[in-house]
């Protein structure tokens, strides 16, 4: 499980430099007038790509680990600990929803007609970032602050 920690980890900086990719394009195509190009695409499917990785790392240590027991076995005292509660609920569900941002933004940028994708591609794209970016366990967040880098 500590492998897979580490890469959960690791992955996570790779999410937030496709993200930040993505989101960076999409305004720049927005304040530029620019044509939806390849290049865009590639950013929103690396963005979704590196996502569906992560999502499947944390759902393995979501179940491997303690957090899902402890919120199924006693609930209000899961929720009343700060940090078991941002795992075993915060930090899922908000990853989740940005999860589906992502691939919910992928399809609607390819259904959209040309003018209106990179708008798309930041409403979507956009939210999911600072959804991230919340649910982060940061190394500055007093309650569940996690290194910067684990087995390093």
């Amino acid at each position: 499980m500590n492998y897979i920690l580490i890469l959960h980890n690791l992955l996570r900086w790779f999410i937030l430099l496709a993200g930040l990719w993505a989101v960076i394009r999409a305004i720049k195509g927005l304040t530029g007038n620019r044509i939806y190009t390849g290049a865009d695409k590639k950013a929103g499917l690396f963005f979704m790509i590196f996502f569906d990785l992560q999502l499947l790392l944390g759902l393995v240590l979501y179940f491997g680990n303690s957090w899902f027991s402890q919120l199924k076995d006693s609930g209000a005292a899961a929720m009343k600990n700060a940090n078991t509660r941002f795992f075993a609920v915060e930090h899922a569900l908000l990853m989740i929803v940005a999860w589906i941002l992502v691939h919910v933004g992928v399809a609607a940028i390819k259904k959209s007609r040309e003018n209106s994708r990179h708008k798309k591609m930041l409403i979507f794209f956009g939210i999911a970032f600072v959804l991230m970016l919340a649910s982060i366990p940061w190394p500055f967040r007093a309650e569940v602050a996690r290194p910067w880098f684990r087995g390093m």
